[in-house]
């Protein structure tokens, strides 16, 4: 049986998941297929953010669990990209959410 911070790390691996926009729409932008700006494509962002958020709340992360979920690569292909930008209000929540709740974890 998996530990219950290994638990916790796949219970919010498998949130943010469900509405990662990384997995098919950036490869239809990349195509071509799809606008970096597409209503679409920044409907299903934004919704992945806020998932995000929430997944970052997940209880019994430590340290080390929350350094998995670190955003900061994801959110580096999406600006890359042009879907977001450093400036973008959900990125700015999203990466001071982490900051916060990795200062504030316990163990490992």
């Amino acid at each position: 049986m998996a530990a219950p911070d290994e638990q916790a790390v796949e219970r919010a691996i498998a949130s943010i998941a469900q509405s990662d926009p990384l997995i098919k729409l950036l490869q239809q932008v990349r195509l071509g297929r799809m606008k970096p700006t597409d209503a679409g494509l920044l409907a299903v962002t934004e919704s992945w953010l806020s998932a995000y958020e929430q997944a970052l709340a997940t209880d019994g992360l430590s340290q080390s669990g929350l350094r998995r979920l670190d955003p900061a690569p994801r959110l580096s292909v999406l600006i890359d990209a042009g879907v977001l930008s450093d400036d973008h209000q959900g990125v700015m929540s999203l990466k001071t959410s982490y900051n916060r709740v990795l200062t504030h974890a316990g163990g490992e």
